[in-house]
């Protein structure tokens, strides 16, 4: 951790109230990892602060990710599909960078994917669920890289609200348990996570996504 992350992390778990990760105006206290502008090359931002909401682009694909490391809290997300809604994601105990595919970062993904928000995708972390293999296949195909069974699909598909209207996802991070709410249902919850801090991350997949909220409690 750098010294200006591990200030930040003490000065959160200094906060008693919520605090915002994002200012309103400005990409301060994020960074963003987008392969396609290695070595300087000319691309339009993934991530820009655009009429008071953080709008991640879509492309070219990749991440924001917070310069501070967090554990044990409650991340509040507010996020809507501005035109045809898509892939996104929010990305908890991120690490390694590009871990997978040369892109993903190393951690649990919270899915905002239209029709599957609140999945778990598995990046090189793990995490497990009750009813595991009727939520993510045979035990056999399970893993954390690659093409194997990195899916832990959430409880509900009907949590959504309309293209164009804002939705809610509730994370709380506690210890080794991740559970999720959309929009006030409880939609995934899982135990024995591989790693219990870390970056917090948004992403770039292909459709524009804009979020008016990204506030997190400590617990």
């Amino acid at each position: 951790m750098t010294r200006v992350a591990m200030l930040l992390f003490v000065g959160l778990t200094a906060c008693a109230g919520p605090t915002s990760l994002w200012n309103g105006r400005d990409l301060t206290g994020w960074h963003a990892d987008v392969p396609a502008a290695d070595g300087g090359a000319a691309v339009e931002p993934s991530f820009v602060a655009r009429d008071g909401l953080l709008v991640s682009v879509g492309k070219p694909e990749g991440h924001l990710i917070t310069d501070a490391v967090f554990e044990n809290y409650r991340l509040t997300i507010e996020w809507r599909w501005p035109g045809a809604s898509g892939n996104c994601g929010v990305l908890v105990h991120a690490s390694v960078p590009r871990r997978l595919y040369g892109m993903f970062p190393q951690s649990i993904e919270c899915q905002l994917h239209h029709g599957n928000a609140g999945d778990f995708w598995c990046i090189g972390e793990d995490i497990a669920v009750p009813d595991m293999e009727a939520r993510r296949g045979p035990k056999a195909r399970w893993g954390v890289d690659g093409d194997l069974a990195r899916r832990i699909k959430n409880l509900t598909d009907s949590s959504e609200k309309p293209d164009g209207e804002w939705n809610q996802m509730v994370i709380e991070c506690r210890g080794r348990s991740v559970t999720i709410w959309v929009n006030g249902d409880l939609v995934n919850q899982g135990a024995e996570c591989t790693a219990e801090r870390g970056q917090i991350a948004l992403q770039a997949e292909g459709a524009a996504c804009e979020f008016r909220r990204v506030e997190l409690q400590r617990l």
